[in-house]
């Protein structure tokens, strides 16, 4: 119930009002059935955008730290989170991976759609990068075509570290539906699993125009830290 007060009644009308969004391809995300929508991530504002253009609900996996946060920001961004019905996401340890898995495959085996962004973590840059196997490992387990998504103007609109969103347009433009039934029952093949994965992601620079960085985001942030923190070490890039 909350989810759809803040879609039709109170989140969702000022985000229209302030971004001004401009849709195309929404034609593409399927009526009814589970699909999984896979997007960039530019933006905090992208959690809420899309939701609010969709006519359909769709769930995201979102990462922990959203669920724990303290003070008042960190409460409120909790309670916002959980009332809207998004899975909060353990993005730490060797099992992170396969619990994002599980909850995911939970959402599709109730014939829902599922958001994800395959880089893992939001784009500090505006740039787009590698992204991670787990949205193939999805698909091909679920059997359900990815629709890819790309927000465009979000970055420009809330980069990182920017609490009130500039006034400005921006628009969500989806693709055509990507199937890979011609994979199935491969799923644990890496080989297939980077593959659906990059085919994935160049869907979405085909339609964000993007410039690509095929490294994974986390690392690329976690060297950039270190490097203005002398005397620290290098990150060592995850298995792919």
């Amino acid at each position: 119930m909350f989810y759809y007060l803040l879609k039709y009644v109170f989140l969702g009308p000022v985000l229209r009002l302030v971004f001004r969004p401009r849709i195309e391809g929404l034609e593409h995300v399927p009526a009814s059935g589970p699909a999984i929508v896979a997007g960039n991530h530019l933006s905090f504002s992208d959690h809420f955008l899309m939701p609010a253009i969709l006519k359909r609900r769709i769930t995201f996996l979102a990462k922990a730290e959203y669920f724990t946060g303290s003070g008042v920001k960190g409460r409120l961004t909790a309670s916002f989170f959980r009332s809207a019905g998004q899975i909060p996401v353990d993005r730490s340890g060797k099992e992170a991976g396969q619990a994002a898995i599980r909850e995911g495959l939970g959402v599709l085996r109730k014939g829902e759609l599922l958001g994800i962004y395959p880089e893992g973590t939001r784009s500090h840059d505006g740039r787009l990068y590698k992204g991670k196997v787990g949205v193939a490992v999805m698909a091909l387990r679920a059997g359900v075509p990815v629709v890819p998504c790309a927000m465009i103007g979000t970055f420009e609109a809330q980069p990182p570290g920017r609490l009130v969103p500039r006034i400005r347009p921006v628009t969500i433009r989806f693709g055509e539906p990507l199937d890979f039934s011609r994979y199935a029952g491969l799923e644990n093949e890496k080989a297939v699993l980077r593959a659906v994965t990059d085919e994935i992601i160049y869907a979405i620079l085909a339609l964000s125009g993007q410039e690509y960085v095929d490294e994974y985001a986390a690392v690329v942030k976690e060297r950039q830290t270190a490097q203005r923190k002398p005397g620290r070490g290098l990150p060592r890039a995850p298995l792919a």
